[in-house]
């Protein structure tokens, strides 16, 4: 099968490159994908988990790549809830071969049903951005109606999907991003924009949840914002500042069946429209990878026509 590998943690994209290799084998509760579309996140080669494995072991050349859709080809043994020829999206481990390949192999419980009538561009637009949205919001953020929330880049891939879930669930959403980013954020959901080079974050008031996705100076200056028993909720990596009487929570994607189920459903009612940017083809996708255009949405790579 052909595979874009990362050879050189310190060489970074330079060592990047599309191979021939053997397709993988389904292990144990695994299940084999025809890979049709896959996403990836830039910053990827810089964590841990894309060159070591769960014991902390080399595993170059690694495929990088963490969202997939695509339909299954084989069942490893102990896999259930899916079928051979089903069509699935979903979240790869971190610290396994990924998706930026024709063929990869992924635990069944990592996946869900993907409805034949979504698009694999979309499907593979939505495990990182959806599930990230999702979590941070309900799980992590207990966002309820009534509140506000201000979201950090809310034109960006998760942004977007933040915004938009948080308006349905009933939340009054305050955007935030470039000047350029204003329409695009008020778009997808935002009754407010906040433009952060010329804006005061501060005039903002009191929030119930802060959704942040750019750490730093923003992160900090965010923190002032959270009323009483509100949270900060961020996967931008730990917080210096803290709410003064509310929690700060940082956290880590993980997949989860029932709620690619529920991301899905939304996409198919016309409830929550997805951000892709540029979508290529998997021989254009090392360039893609490597590129510092900003790109508006989330870059997809067309593994199969």
């Amino acid at each position: 099968m052909r595979a874009i590998v990362v050879t050189d943690q310190a060489a970074g994209t330079a060592g990047m490159t599309l191979v021939e290799r053997p397709e993988p084998e389904a292990a144990v509760n695994d299940v084999l994908v025809e890979v049709h579309a896959s996403g990836f996140t830039r910053g990827e080669l810089t964590w841990p988990s894309t060159w070591t494995d769960r014991l902390g072991r080399d595993r170059t050349p690694a495929v990088p790549g963490h969202e997939l859709a695509g339909v299954v080809s084989a069942l490893g043994h102990g896999a259930t809830g899916l079928s051979v020829g089903q069509r699935v999206f979903g979240l790869t481990d971190w610290t396994r071969d990924g998706t930026l390949a024709e063929y990869v192999a992924v635990e069944a419980r990592n996946l869900a049903g993907l409805p034949g009538d979504v698009d694999f561009t979309v499907g593979a637009s939505l495990p990182i951005s959806g599930l990230t949205a999702w979590q941070g919001l309900f799980q992590h953020g207990r966002l309820q109606a009534g509140q506000t929330v201000l979201v950090h880049g809310a034109a960006g891939a998760v942004g977007s999907m933040a915004a938009q879930l948080a308006k349905e669930a009933g939340a009054y959403v305050i955007g935030t991003g470039r000047a350029a980013d204003r329409q695009a954020a008020l778009g997808f959901g935002a009754q407010e924009f906040v433009d952060l080079d010329a804006d005061a974050l501060e005039d903002v008031g009191g929030v119930d949840l802060v959704f942040d996705v750019i750490g730093g100076s923003v992160q900090k200056r965010s923190a002032g914002l959270v009323r009483a028993s509100g949270t900060l909720v961020s996967v931008a990596g730990p917080s210096e500042a803290r709410p003064a009487d509310g929690l700060v929570i940082d956290f880590v994607v993980e997949s989860d069946r029932a709620q690619l189920g529920e991301i899905v459903r939304r996409v198919r009612d016309g409830r929550l429209r997805t951000n892709v940017g540029d979508v290529v083809t998997l021989d254009a996708a090392v360039a893609a990878f490597t590129s510092t255009e900003r790109v508006k949405g989330k870059t997809i790579v067309r593994v199969r026509p």
